[in-house]
């Protein structure tokens, strides 16, 4: 039996139960997944292996939710439960990032930094719960026309391994803001935050079935959410073959669906760059999570006439990481599993077996344990436009770099690929900025930086096959519902 507190610990292992109408639940077919650190690859955890009865339950308890005290609190009130929720997250930082850190083997620097996001999401979207207006509209003499924005109703939310805490942030925040009631699938590789937060929610006063929480694999849990008939919006971040399954289950009933797939995300640099001020940004947006982040900079574009120059500086920087457990804080931490490990592995492979140039890699860290994840960043130069390793997406530690002779040239590589998340423009003329950041076709692009710090107010999203519909911001709230026009006549 789970505790009250929906954790129990059977030996040295955390046991984690679903979080369902604010209570802690076996999987109602009685089955756990074991969850590995993948800094030793010692087990860490179990957690409930949810399936389509667990789901049925979830989505019960968040439609009771909508016809409870939830769907009848005020759109001030929800902003300030959600306040609350932030504050409580900050006074939970050290035990979420110790447990993010093992759960997904991020390096304790960069745990502690995604708690601080999920709570600044928190806080961002309790200030803007009341803030979302319709319009009056003119039209004939005796009609007053308006508009609404009202929750879809129940939100489903499938969340990838890569940022746990920061992609349910991003999209449970905006959700509750706008009063929907939300089910959350975590990926089996990185749920345990996501449970504790359960917790941390409810204990700040989140009404009973707000927040529902089902484990399980994807094939399972995650198909039997995105399929569900009494879901009324799907948010999915994840690999672009599983968006688009999710996809088409949502299209059975008819349910809009928020899809971010990932990227091939290029920085373009020109030979007039500040590369004192590029260089970092170039090595970080690769390796940052160990190059597991949907908007990872892992195409590198250099103006030929320092593309020498910036390849023994980048390479400089490579030769300088250290790969390690994730206690120990290193530069890089181990991917999330071995599995990951080996799919990146194959790319190296394929890299080596094709006569690609390998500038640089980091260093395995003398402590990192044998039965870890770990990568060795690495650095490839000169990769043809064409080859595998600058068309699809690593998610791992992994850059090709390559020259380009004129600015039509470097438009046409940026935009070479079926991806369009993130761009990173290089450049000190100040037209050349405009007409790239015109041209790119991405979600987003960054001038003279990359990433803008994570960004929580910028929107998020990408086109082509990256994804569509936006989160973070306050364009995400409008994701979240749905626009009802009123039509008055009164003569």
């Amino acid at each position: 039996m789970l505790a009250p507190d929906g954790v129990t610990r059977v030996s040295s292992l955390l046991r984690y139960g679903n979080f369902i109408a604010d209570q802690w639940r076996d999987a109602v077919a009685g089955g756990e997944i074991v969850i590995k650190n993948p800094s030793d690859g010692s087990d860490l955890a179990t957690i409930a292996r949810g399936t389509k009865a667990d789901v049925d339950l979830a989505v019960e308890a968040a439609r009771a939710a909508l016809g409870g005290d939830w769907g009848r609190m005020s759109a001030t009130a929800r902003g300030r439960v959600l306040h609350k929720i932030s504050d409580a997250v900050l006074r939970h930082i050290d035990r979420l990032t110790e447990l993010e850190s093992k759960d997904v083997g991020k390096p304790l620097t960069q745990a502690r930094a995604d708690v601080v996001a999920l709570a600044r999401y928190f806080e961002f979207y309790g200030a803007s719960a009341d803030k979302v207006h319709g319009d009056t509209l003119p039209y004939q003499n005796g009609f007053t026309v308006f508009t609404l924005y009202e929750p879809h109703g129940v939100t489903g939310h499938i969340i990838p391994w890569n940022y746990p805490m920061q992609i349910l942030g991003r999209s449970l925040g905006a959700a509750l803001a706008m009063g929907n009631a939300a089910v959350v699938k975590p990926a089996e590789e990185a749920c345990l935050t996501a449970l504790e937060f359960a917790r941390i929610a409810k204990e700040a006063g989140l009404p009973p079935g707000a927040l529902n929480i089902v484990t399980g694999l994807g094939a399972e849990a995650g198909a039997a959410l995105a399929e569900h008939s009494g879901v009324n919006h799907i948010s999915f971040t994840g690999s672009r073959r599983t968006g688009e399954l999710v996809q088409a289950a949502a299209a059975k009933n008819t349910v809009p669906v928020t899809l971010e797939l990932g990227g091939k995300s290029p920085q373009i640099v020109f030979a007039d760059a500040d590369l004192e001020r590029a260089l970092p940004f170039l090595v970080n947006a690769g390796i940052q999570n160990a190059g597991q982040t949907c908007s990872a900079s892992s195409r590198i574009l250099v103006e030929r006439g320092v593309y020498e120059e910036v390849v023994a500086r980048m390479s400089a920087l490579y030769r300088a990481l250290k790969v390690g457990p994730a206690s120990a804080d290193p530069a890089v931490g181990p991917v999330v599993s071995l599995r990951q490990k080996t799919i990146i592995e194959t790319y190296l492979d394929l890299a080596r077996k094709d006569g690609l140039r390998i500038a640089a890699q980091g260093e395995l860290a003398a402590d990192a344990p044998a039965g870890g994840a770990y990568v060795l960043p690495t650095l490839l130069r000169d990769v043809p436009a064409d080859h595998p390793l600058m068309q699809e997406e690593i998610f791992g530690p992994v850059q090709a770099i390559a020259p380009f002779d004129m600015e039509e040239e470097a438009i046409a590589l940026a935009n070479g690929t079926a991806y369009g998340l993130v761009c990173g423009i290089w450049t000190r003329d100040g037209g050349r900025q405009f007409r790239l950041a015109r041209a790119i076709q991405s979600g987003q692009v960054f001038v003279n930086n990359y990433g803008a710090g994570g960004g929580i107010e910028l929107p998020f999203g990408g086109v082509k096959r990256s994804g569509h519909g936006r989160e973070k911001g306050f364009e995400a709230l409008y994701g979240f519902a749905t626009l009802k026009t009123v039509s008055v006549y009164h003569g």
